[in-house]
């Protein structure tokens, strides 16, 4: 059992790493792509590689279950990523980066009055206070005030929110005892399902030339195998093994890694306020990761 929870440790901090470089892949796809179609081509490579990685049909044992792996695709696949992005456009990248962190947050809340047993302890609670604090510093760094953008902050609220469900639908799942890449595939199936109809509002037109180019196809492949693919399934895995409150701590990482990638890959300065924010968003990791939620 300790060792199952030292994995599943190394198996959040690597999917943070990965997931908090996948803004450096994806401002370099958007001088190319739209936001819509580098989302659906990242989780058609994802569900492709899941697929002849383990091929193997899952079959839901009931309609409730069925329910769960859409409830799951819907949430964690489609309506996430899509709130973030049309966010984006309505509201400044550091408001959407700090108000998307607050997942862990209501990850807690939700997890308190649906899951039987789960109280949030005061440790978590301390460390969420210093991580959005660590966070706002490492987001605002640099700008001279916080400008306020109704729409764009709701869908990031939104976002936050559904990611929260998604994590609370994914410790039911992983009560199902289906492998964790039958799992992650079906998910992946039910989110790209639930985003074709957006396909023909949105910007949606690739064109062959855009795959031609080496960058935009190592990049897409780096989102869609590593990003999409392999840390989905990485990320349900810890789910599984530690719950969705302590894994869900994990998330206030992702904004330190992208300014430490931003930094070696896209030569972005790092500032006092960057390496500050840092320390306390580390701290208030491991606060919240001290004790264990009952």
């Amino acid at each position: 059992m300790l060792k199952s929870k030292y994995f599943a440790h190394v198996s959040a901090v690597f999917t943070v790493i990965i997931w908090g470089t996948t803004f450096v892949s994806t401002k370099v796809l958007l001088n190319s792509f739209t936001p819509i179609e580098i989302l659906f081509i990242r989780f058609c490579i994802g569900f492709l590689a899941l697929f002849l990685f383990y091929p193997k049909r899952l079959q839901p044992k009931n309609r409730t279950e069925r329910l769960y792996f859409m409830g799951a695709g819907l949430t964690g696949v489609t309506l996430y990523f899509l709130f973030e992005n049309i966010a984006l456009n309505y509201s400044l990248a550091s408001n959407i980066g700090v108000i998307v962190s607050t997942a862990p947050f209501f990850t807690a809340i939700l997890s308190h009055f649906l899951i039987k047993d789960i109280k949030i302890h005061r440790n978590f609670m301390i460390g969420f206070v210093f991580a959005i604090i660590g966070i706002a510093l490492i987001s605002f760094q640099g700008s001279d005030s916080i400008e306020v953008n109704p729409i764009g902050d709701f869908l990031a609220v939104l976002s936050a929110m559904v990611w929260a469900c998604y994590s609370i639908l994914m410790r039911k799942i992983s009560t199902f005892h289906y492998p964790t890449v039958q799992s992650t595939r079906i998910i992946f199936f039910y989110g790209l399902l639930f985003m074709i109809p957006c396909l023909f509002f949105m910007d949606f037109s690739p064109t062959l030339e855009q795959f031609k180019d080496p960058v935009n196809l190592f990049n897409l492949i780096y989102l869609g195998l590593g990003a999409s693919a392999i840390c989905f399934v990485s990320w349900n895995y810890t789910i599984k093994v530690l719950g969705a409150i302590r894994s869900s701590a994990y998330i206030y990482l992702v904004p330190v890694v992208t300014v430490l990638f931003s930094w070696i890959i896209l030569d972005e300065p790092i500032s006092s306020s960057i390496l500050i924010g840092s320390a306390l968003t580390l701290f208030g990791l491991f606060i919240s990761e001290r004790r264990k939620t009952n």
